[in-house]
């Protein structure tokens, strides 16, 4: 063991602090006192910010977590007699408690099988056109998740493809979009081309994983679906009264490119990880690193040595170790991380079986 205890974790990025961007457009709000209930001076320039961002005319609203961001939008787009058609991996189907079918009044979620967590426009056209009978929930949505929950990111082409499918279908597409930032960071596109220009309807935009406190933004680019949708935040407790903690972080991460900074250097960590660990013997990457998540297999001496080094980690997707950057990851800690991976790996492998 070594002689101190790891001074940063990697095990999830919600670990991480506030971005100073964030911190400072939320001291700045915190001077004086402003409009309640989202009818603000910063809710209202977060909303335009939104739209510069997009080049659209979107409609944009603010709730507190990823779970309420994807559970109101898929019910604003189901009535309780449809289902949403979704990966086996998707955070709705595996970590949201029930909600999207609690706030939709019970819409099914429709799972498809996917080792990698992507939808392709085959799995889709397999579970909507499977049955259409009155016995079955009608097929009314379909949500991919951008990155998906293995740390693979859609490329424009599998979106564009997806969205022809739905269209076709007569289905709409919503994208959760927890680490959006991460993904635009990979593709080095602009958000548009991978969201509205490429035939998606709403995205649900994660802060909290890319240095905010809280706070999540529902971006309808088809206005018409967004009707109503206020009343759905208030009735779900999602309104703020003091709307302006939750909008203006936005600003400061929008208006200064904190946004997409801040998940490049994630996305570089998660990339110096795993140079750093391949070439060790008995470490194996589960899935391609392409965003800011590295899911590594390991024998159990080495998963075991590491937490006796103090280190957190899930094996909760893939069965290996995940370890997820943030915007704050400290490359020093990056870098101790991978020597006791490599390290441990090598002491395994002098082991006999």
């Amino acid at each position: 063991m070594t002689d101190s205890l790891p001074t940063q974790q990697f095990a999830s990025d919600n670990y991480a602090g506030i971005c100073p961007e964030a911190w400072s457009a939320m001291e700045q709000a915190n001077r004086g006192s402003a409009t309640a209930y989202g009818e603000d001076a910063w809710t209202l320039r977060a909303a335009d910010a939104f739209r510069d961002l997009f080049a659209a005319d979107c409609d944009v609203y603010f709730v507190f977590n990823g779970t309420a961001a994807n559970s109101l939008a898929l019910a604003a787009l189901c009535q309780s007699y449809h289902s949403v058609i979704c990966s086996s991996s998707a955070h709705v189907e595996t970590d949201e408690c029930g909600a999207p079918e609690f706030f939709s009044n019970g819409s099914k979620l429709l799972v498809a099988q996917s080792m990698d967590g992507k939808l392709t426009p085959e799995s889709i056209r397999a579970l909507a056109t499977g049955r259409s009978d009155i016995h079955f929930p009608k097929p009314r949505v379909v949500t991919i998740t951008q990155p998906t929950e293995t740390g693979q990111v859609y490329t424009q082409a599998e979106i564009a493809a997806i969205s022809a499918t739905c269209r076709e279908l007569g289905l709409k597409l919503h994208m959760d979009g927890a680490r959006f930032a991460h993904a635009c960071a990979t593709l080095g596109c602009a958000p548009a081309e991978i969201t509205w220009q490429a035939g998606v309807d709403v995205l649900c935009f994660g802060g909290t994983k890319n240095g905010m406190a809280a706070g999540e933004a529902v971006i309808y680019f088809d206005r018409a679906l967004a009707e109503d949708f206020a009343y759905r935040c208030k009735q779900a407790g999602q309104l703020a009264s003091k709307m302006r903690y939750l909008s203006a972080p936005w600003i400061g991460v929008l208006e200064t490119g904190a946004w997409l900074a801040n998940a490049r250097h994630a996305n570089a960590c998660a990339q110096r990880l795993a140079a750093a660990v391949t070439e060790a013997k008995g470490l194996e990457l589960i899935f391609p690193v392409e965003a800011n998540a590295v899911f590594l297999a390991a024998p159990d001496a080495v998963l075991d040595g590491l937490r006796a080094r103090g280190w957190r980690f899930y094996t909760f997707i893939g069965g290996g170790a995940r370890f997820m950057f943030a915007w704050d990851a400290d490359l020093a800690q990056v870098d101790r991380l991978a020597s006791d991976c490599v390290a441990l790996a090598r002491e395994s492998a002098l082991v006999p079986a």
